[in-house]
């Protein structure tokens, strides 16, 4: 019994800790967004443009190449973005220079 009981309160306790640390990371998520979308009309608004990152152009000679499995794996390196934003962005190159 004592040790059912021990068992549950374990389980609440880290459903409770879990449940915390997701709302936290959400809202810092939220944050993180404003910040970004902030950021992006003061530069607008003083017209500097966002430098490309070095490296962009070996991404693009792959997907040319048709090589996308690699550009996705360059373009992450370059970048630091994840898997998803790589795809997306690799997809997007492919169609404009498909162009």
């Amino acid at each position: 019994m004592t040790t059912l009981f021990l068992l549950l309160a374990l389980i609440a306790t880290a459903s409770w800790i879990t449940s915390t640390v997701t709302l936290r990371m959400k809202a810092l998520e939220r944050r993180a967004d404003r910040l970004e979308h902030r950021l992006g009309l003061v530069l607008d608004h003083f017209g500097i443009e966002e430098p490309e990152p070095a490296g962009l152009d070996e991404v693009r000679t792959l997907v040319r190449d048709g090589r996308t499995v690699e550009a996705m794996r360059v373009y992450r390196r370059v970048t630091g973005a994840d898997l998803r934003e790589a795809k997306q962005a690799v997809e997007a190159m492919s169609v404009t220079t498909a162009v």
